[in-house]
């Protein structure tokens, strides 16, 4: 019985710390309006720090970091049009940042240099 109650609590224990670490925090809107998303780049995928999902219309910064050990890209496109909005390289442990107006349409990214899939933002309120 002592075997099964602390089986029990080590499962409870568990299942508590992972939904801690499965849900992102919502991106932080500055002052001046601006939502800033945290997005790491490895070889061949992001990671963001923030949740991408009910995000809004507005002025965004990607504060993009290439966690890898060799060249990346950044690639952001309007999601509707494939408008260009912005885009350039970064060195192993660079950090640049990305400042657009993301509307309705939603935005799209990736890496072209280390080729990644579209992640694809196209739920835009």
């Amino acid at each position: 019985m002592k075997t099964l109650k602390a089986l029990s609590l080590i499962t409870i224990f568990g299942l508590l710390a992972l939904s801690q670490s499965a849900f992102a925090d919502l991106p932080t809107t500055r002052d001046d309006g601006v939502t800033v998303i945290h997005l790491d780049e490895y070889s061949g995928y992001f990671s963001a720090e923030e949740t991408l999902a009910s995000l809004k219309a507005g002025e965004y910064e990607f504060v993009i970091t290439n966690r890898s050990d060799k060249l990346v890209g950044w690639q952001l496109q309007n999601n509707t049009t494939r408008e260009h909005l912005d885009g350039f390289p970064l060195e192993p442990g660079e950090t640049r940042i990305s400042r657009v107006t993301v509307t309705t349409d939603g935005v799209r990214f990736r890496c072209p240099i280390n080729p990644t899939p579209w992640y694809e933002l196209d739920t835009i309120k």
